[in-house]
């Protein structure tokens, strides 16, 4: 199922195994030394991101985001980053790296070293021991928070620079690397990072900003996706303080019988932003959004034809799409439809028994998914706008991070490089319109920048935001690279971006 790399269908696209991919040369270098490079490197690499992962940085729970940084910032000085600058914002700090090969081509490069939160008690491995275990059907894998989101790639691109260095080489194209660590609640100041005159200047000299990913999925297909949904993460809080009606504390229930409930009032708040089918319903929040054209229309053609419905249903333990859609339809609704969800619902007393009480507060955590032409301030707008007209103007919105969607074009040098080296592989990769996650891409292709961005990287893991997180290490699936492979697939894609045209 094409999917990024938050992982939000189960898994990622797919491919071939590192030991069917062929050796091939490219002209202006022999690649074996740093092929044999990667294999005599492959124990301290693992141990690299193993002790990454033993070393969480949460911003949601404000947990070792300094010292995460600063790790960060090391591992970028280890690979070969000659230039690496700790960025200060007004939430928790940024990496600003630099790699100059003396080459003729710039690429970007964007990393995020924060992670989500864990709950060891749902994980069969405690989540920051990194240890690495074996997976039917997969092989050895890491396990651990981050693993594949985003630690696991984004250490087999630094494993590449690595070989290459190991090799007596420089890589063949410089090198601009800005790193945050707030990802995780949705970059609310990543833009400060990149927004500072010297890193926009480095960016604007790069041909496109990729992220490292672990890109194949289990059935042997692979994607190259062109976009990402924007997203807005918020809270609506329900008081009695707030709204002047009920409690401004928590009573007795039976008080009920003459006192408002603010928790009734934020339900009844919430059905007001969705259909009774589940779709947006919120006055002008999709105003403004594209449908697909036929070019994209084409690409969801043949992805229906080629990608296994039963597959996608099974890893998202679903019998039926919404709408009891069809498959080609549900592929389009997953890449153009906006969507409003509930995360969470928070409100009085959920510990055992009952104890009858009337809270005076509810608190609902949301997010909401955006397509091309909304916007981040337009969808906000749109929604305080909505509850004001309906009544609900006391309820609080609070905005936690979020930004705009993305497109990219397939005709881009970034994209057609990742097309090729998938290609050469023996792979038979699809374009895809746009993944149904999200990623702060956005201040790369919008303005000033206005650059292509993506995704790029082989290897397989699955789990990002859920218990046993994992990362293929040593494949034992014939149609998934190992830790090696990957590593081989971003030393192929750098030098493919250096001679693309």
């Amino acid at each position: 199922m094409p999917m990024n790399r938050r992982d939000l269908l189960g898994a990622a696209a797919a491919t071939a195994a590192v030991s069917s991919l062929p050796r091939f040369t490219f002209a202006a270098e022999d690649l074996s030394a740093i092929y044999a490079e990667i294999g005599r490197r492959h124990d301290e690499a693992v141990k690299r991101l193993q002790d990454w992962v033993r070393r969480p940085a949460i911003a949601a729970e404000n947990r070792d985001m300094s010292a995460g940084c600063d790790t960060m910032a090391r591992l970028a000085r280890d690979a070969g980053f000659q230039s690496v600058q700790r960025i200060e914002t007004t939430g928790h700090p940024g990496v600003f790296a630099a790699l100059d090969a003396g080459a003729s081509r710039t690429v970007g490069l964007y990393f995020m070293y924060d992670v989500k939160q864990a709950d060891p008690a749902e994980w069969s491995s405690p989540p920051f021991e990194a240890a690495l275990v074996d997976k039917p059907g997969f092989g050895k894998v890491i396990v651990g928070r981050g693993a594949v989101n985003q630690k696991g790639p984004e250490s087999a691109f630094l494993a590449a620079l690595h070989a290459i260095r190991g090799a007596g080489k420089k890589p063949p194209v410089n090198l601009v690397l800005v790193a945050e660590g707030e990802e995780e609640i949705g970059s609310p100041h990543f833009a400060e990072v990149v927004r500072r005159p010297d890193v926009s200047a480095a960016l604007a000299k790069t041909t496109g900003v990729f992220m490292p990913s672990a890109s194949q999925d289990p059935d042997g297909s692979v994607t190259v996706s062109l976009g990402a949904k924007g997203v807005v993460e918020l809270e609506l809080v329900s008081s009695g303080a707030k709204w002047g009606r009920g409690p401004k504390k928590d009573v007795h229930s039976a008080n009920r019988a003459r006192l408002d409930s603010p928790a009734f009032h934020l339900v009844q708040a919430l059905a007001t932003l969705v259909t009774a089918d589940g779709d947006p319903a919120i006055d002008g929040l999709a105003a403004a959004a594209k449908p697909p054209s036929p070019e994209q229309k084409a690409m969801l053609d043949a992805a229906a034809a080629r990608l296994d419905e039963a597959t996608a249903k099974r890893m998202l333990s679903a019998d039926r799409w919404i709408h009891d859609a069809s498959w080609r339809e549900a592929l389009e609704r997953l890449c153009f439809s906006p969507t409003v969800n509930i995360q969470g619902l928070v409100g009085g007393y959920m510990g055992p028994g009952g104890k009858t009480m009337l809270p005076n507060k509810a608190v609902a955590k949301l997010d909401l998914r955006l397509v091309p032409d909304m916007t981040f301030g337009g969808a906000i707008a749109a929604l305080k706008s909505h509850l004001a007209k309906r009544g609900f103007g006391d309820i609080e919105v609070n905005v936690s991070g979020g930004y705009g969607p993305t497109q990219t074009s397939g005709d881009a040098p970034l994209i057609r490089a990742q097309m090729t080296v998938y290609r050469r592989a023996g792979l038979d990769p699809f374009l895809w319109p746009r993944n149904a996650g999200s990623y702060p891409g956005y201040v790369f292709t919008g303005d000033p920048l206005k650059l292509p961005s993506g995704h790029h990287g082989l290897g397989h893991g699955s789990g990002a935001h859920a218990p046993d997180e994992y990362y293929v290490i040593e494949s034992s699936n014939p149609k998934v690279s190992g830790y090696d492979g990957a590593v081989r697939s971003f030393v192929d894609y750098l030098y493919e971006l250096a001679a693309v045209r």
